[in-house]
């Protein structure tokens, strides 16, 4: 009986079991903030279960980031197919503009989340640039256990990219071995993930037990940052960057790319499942095959402009709730960072999310509130994560488009 229903709950759709979760931890929170004892209760014991879920993530994530980071760089072939190095060049830029926007748009629209146990975090906060380069260098040079133990995200990245690049010429024995231990703890990633509905459920019952529906509407307002900041990324600089490149209206193109591409990923929220819808999309095209026979998949883990957008904006989130000042140079380290974080991003459903306390190192914010964000981004991952892969996996084809389309006419 019991295995019957883990079998049915583990073969359920993920986006309707969290749903679920942010319903029924609404409805709890919402008694138990009207004073009903029994739910007030009820909802210490579901807290209990949220504090499970942040604790998984923040126990996994250090580990997850070094694996893939480092697994990345050894396993990609990045082929020697014409326009191959354009098309990487373009998902660079373009995940590095995706990350910028997102940091301009944090900044005209500041959002403020619900988080718990500040006061440490907000006393620990950098004062200007220098302090930060400062404990960037330090962290750098950290012992790569100790990063990996504390938490200490900039080192774990360092350490990540050198031994990457060291082992990129190691035997295909040695890179079997990355690629098993990788999909080890990926698959320990998509473990996790399938408990969210719980923590979900538990986290949104206390935070409404506790301040009412004001952190859903927080939520809402951190939801409409994340989307606009994506569709402006899809419409606006996809199509400068197309435009520049091609010198002809990119918004013909982008339009098949969000009606053939973009629509099948927001349901699939997988870039890799979409892979073959891509390759479809790229053949009828009539692009080159050579061409998009590898840029797409490699499209799939490091064309990653949705997660930069989601990487920057809920860490400035947590900046600003914090009260921490962000200058000019900060923000530019951000976005390079964000960046960065995105191209090396899981590719399970909220994988982007497992990079934010990346990015929230920079600010000397901790794992525990860093962990608490990505909370929230599950919260919200319903509709975000779609978005996100939409962007992503259209963003492939445009770039893959306009450069074979130059190279058949040159």
């Amino acid at each position: 009986m019991i295995r019957h229903i883990a079998q049915r709950y583990k073969d359920g759709n993920l986006i309707i079991q969290i749903l679920v979760g942010i319903v029924l931890g609404g409805i709890l929170g919402f008694i138990a903030h009207s004073g009903n004892s029994f739910a007030v209760n009820l909802t210490d014991l579901a807290a209990i279960l949220g504090s499970l879920f942040v604790g998984a993530l923040k126990a996994v994530a250090p580990v997850l980031v070094f694996v893939l980071v480092s697994a990345s760089i050894v396993l990609k072939e990045f082929g020697r197919a014409n326009g191959m190095k354009n098309v990487i060049i373009l998902y660079l830029i373009g995940t590095f503009l995706a990350s910028l926007a997102a940091v301009c748009v944090s900044f005209i629209f500041p959002t403020a989340l619900v988080l718990q146990n500040t006061s440490v975090a907000m006393s620990a906060a950098p004062s200007n640039i220098a302090v930060v380069l400062k404990d960037l260098v330090y962290k750098i040079v950290d012992n790569p256990l100790n990063a990996i133990a504390t938490g200490n995200y900039i080192g774990i990245l360092a350490w990540a990219i050198a031994t990457g690049l060291a082992l990129r010429h190691c035997s295909n024995k040695t890179k079997k071995v990355f690629k098993d231990i990788s999909e080890a703890i990926t698959r320990i990633v998509k473990f996790v993930i399938r408990l969210a509905p719980f923590g979900i459920f538990g986290l949104v019952s206390i935070s409404v037990a506790q301040t009412g529906f004001a952190a859903l509407g927080g939520y809402a307002k951190l939801l409409f940052v994340l989307v606009g900041t994506m569709l402006f990324v899809a419409f606006v600089i996809n199509a400068i960057i197309a435009f520049i490149v091609t010198r002809k209206n990119p918004y013909p193109l982008i339009m098949t790319c969000i009606k053939e591409s973009a629509i099948t990923a927001f349901f699939t929220r997988s870039s890799a499942a979409n892979i073959p819808v891509n390759m479809n999309l790229c053949k009828k095209l009539e692009l080159n095959e050579d061409l998009y026979s590898i840029s797409i998949p490699l499209g799939a883990t490091i064309n990653m402009a949705g997660a930069a957008v989601t990487i920057a904006v809920l860490s400035l989130s947590a900046v600003y709730t914090l009260g921490i000042e962000v200058g000019f140079w900060n923000a530019l380290l951000l976005s390079i960072i964000a960046a960065i974080g995105a191209c090396g991003a899981s590719g399970v459903a909220g994988g982007s999310l497992m990079l934010i306390p990346l990015a929230c190192s920079l600010f000397g914010i901790s794992n525990d509130i860093a962990m608490q964000v990505v909370a929230i981004g599950f919260i919200i991952g319903v509709i975000q994560d779609s978005v996100e892969t939409a962007l992503n996996s259209s963003t492939d084809v445009l770039f893959t488009a306009i450069v074979s389309n130059n190279t058949k006419e040159v």
